[in-house]
């Protein structure tokens, strides 16, 4: 299958943190359908998983077998940008479809206001379950905190902690404040509890699931021994920007990195397994995603929240194939985050609230056109004091 570079090119220009923000508020163009018509949502996103390191995306070091395989099987948006490319801002831009002037959050750590409807607000008023498991990182309460229900913006079933980097035996709460533990690697156990979900759920009514996991973020040397056996640093392969005084300190982190995208990868299969499995497959619009990409020292830089493609650049595929049908196909269009939430809501026949800033490009992917659009807004204005300690504090 011919793949796309997922880089943006002259013709797909970005704008920049001067530029006005997109989108004024919309209305939703999509056809109110019966309980049983409505599709599934699993929503599943990583957190730093650029969009080049994968193996449909020409990455000889990536084994991501069942991602490689999703891309075939889906609607994938090769030029898919996280226009602020950190933690918080992606999820509040997620959960209310707005963009970062609009929500406040430019930084982690920031409490997204609960006075905004957000996407489990919009699917519940649709008649809809809704789930959340994993990293939440829009409370601003505190990392390890529990978050009681009414900041919960709309999940009902809730298994979540605020933030951790730790990703083994994680704490984590649920309907009450007593911490409770994801045993062994926190993505795994967090899978777990989607796929339960999936299987518990009654088929009577549809149900939005997001599962968001915290790796492949650094730290990069806690994956699975399993999978880091799979991805020995004297083996990786650097990306051409990458200096060569950084070349052995990339090839250590991007080994980690890739064992840590390895596992998740096998975690996806098993939950398009547990889809299958149950028979929901057909009538699961299924996503995958991730916040932002990482730098991987590509231009000397580390981390994210910078504006080059390493960082900006995110997967992004919808796989539904009752309506899309099973043979993929790829989509050049620039979709940003604040796109998402409108786009999701439109492809369900739900309506869309009217504080959504984001485009919705449901009606030509439903009819398997290609959406337009030219250009997404991108703000960068914290780029976590990397710019200052390169040049000396200058």
């Amino acid at each position: 299958m011919a793949t796309k570079n997922h880089d943006i090119t002259r013709r797909t220009f970005l704008g920049t943190v001067g530029a006005a923000a997109v989108g004024s508020a919309l209305a939703s163009t999509g056809k109110e359908v019966s309980s049983q018509e409505k599709p599934n949502v699993v929503y599943v996103f990583a957190d730093q998983w650029r969009a080049q390191s994968f193996g449909h995306c020409g990455d000889p070091d990536a084994i991501t077998p069942n991602i490689d395989a999703l891309s075939k099987e889906s609607v994938n948006f090769t030029h898919a940008v996280s226009g602020m490319p950190v933690c918080s801002p992606y999820r509040a831009s997620l959960l209310t479809g707005q963009y970062w002037l609009t929500h406040g959050v430019f930084v982690n750590d920031v409490h997204l206001s609960d006075d905004t409807p957000s996407l489990a607000d919009a699917f519940k008023a649709g008649g809809y379950d809704t789930a959340y498991i994993g990293k939440w990182h829009v409370d601003g309460r505190g990392r390890s905190s529990f978050i009681p229900r009414e900041r919960r913006k709309g999940f009902d079933y809730w298994k979540v902690l605020e933030c951790t980097h730790n990703y083994n035996h994680s704490d984590y709460f649920a309907d009450s404040p007593e911490k409770l533990i994801w045993p062994g690697y926190d993505a795994i156990a967090q899978t777990r509890d989607a796929q339960e979900y999936i299987r518990n759920h009654s088929k009577d009514k549809p149900f939005l699931l997001v599962l968001s996991w915290g790796p492949p973020h650094n730290p990069y040397e806690t994956a699975p021994e399993e999978y880091k056996k799979m991805h020995p640093k004297e083996k990786v392969h650097l990306r051409p920007n990458v200096p060569e005084d950084h070349a052995a300190k990339a090839r250590e982190d991007i080994a980690g990195y890739n064992a840590h995208c390895t596992t998740l990868d096998a975690c996806l299969g098993d939950i398009l397994d547990t889809l299958k499995e149950t028979g929901l497959d057909e009538n699961t619009l299924f996503v995958f995603t991730s916040d932002h990409g990482d730098m991987l020292f590509s231009q000397g830089m580390q981390r994210k929240q910078k504006p080059w493609n390493e960082s900006l650049m995110v997967p992004l595929m919808m796989r539904w194939p009752k309506k899309f049908g099973h043979e993929g196909r790829e989509v050049d269009t620039l979709i940003n985050t604040p796109d998402i939430m409108p786009t999701l809501l439109g492809l369900c026949g739900l309506s869309i609230p009217d504080t959504v800033e984001g485009k919705d490009y449901s009606a030509p992917l439903l009819k398997g056109e290609t959406p337009e659009a030219d250009a997404a807004l991108i703000m960068c204005p914290w780029p976590f004091g990397e710019w200052i300690r390169k040049r000396g504090g200058k």
